[in-house]
């Protein structure tokens, strides 16, 4: 019965057919005759067969492999940033393309605008440039801008219903419905 606790045996190489030499001791020497003399490269071990610190040319290959493998997923990983960064860029220059084409019309409403003759006269008589009937005015700069509700202020239209509700009362109605 083989003993389980036992070191694997090892490979040693055999002498070629036709050499003398001692022959290998089981224990891993030689025979006590050859221990004072170097022994020559048919009595070396061979360690071709064992693997070093349990590295098989199988592990190196599927660790190779791996390696290829795991190159090319960043390879394509990079390749669909890129695209992406792409697409984003098309979808931010159409959007730029938009907002300018936006602001190219309406500075060409402007345009259309400045060179009515109603407009250059108004822009004339504001420089003084009008017929001289008119009498030029201009409001002061220090004046301040008119408050809210104030009369004549854009907040106010003359004969427009006010409409405005006190938070309360816009909790109240959304709650409970109008009270009309």
């Amino acid at each position: 019965m083989d003993d389980l606790s036992a070191p694997p045996p090892r490979h040693r190489r055999r002498p070629e057919p036709g050499q003398d030499g001692p022959a290998p001791d089981p224990a891993g020497g030689t025979s006590p005759e050859t221990d004072d003399v170097a022994p020559d490269a048919s009595q070396r071990v061979d360690l071709t067969g064992l693997s070093v610190a349990g590295i098989t040319r199988r592990r190196v290959g599927w660790a190779a492999a791996a390696l290829v493998a795991a190159w090319i997923v960043v390879l394509f990983a990079r390749q669909v940033g890129d695209a992406q960064a792409a697409a984003n860029s098309a979808v931010q220059l159409a959007a730029d393309n938009a907002a300018l084409s936006d602001e190219v019309d309406s500075l060409q409403n402007e345009l259309e605008l400045i060179v009515r003759p109603q407009y250059v006269g108004l822009e004339a008589r504001a420089h003084r440039f009008g017929s001289p009937r008119e009498i030029p005015f201009t409001l002061d700069p220090s004046v301040p801008a008119p408050v809210d509700g104030a009369p004549g202020s854009a907040s106010v239209r003359l004969g427009a219903a006010n409409d405005r509700q006190t938070p309360l009362d816009s909790w109240l109605s959304l709650l409970f419905g109008t009270s009309d």
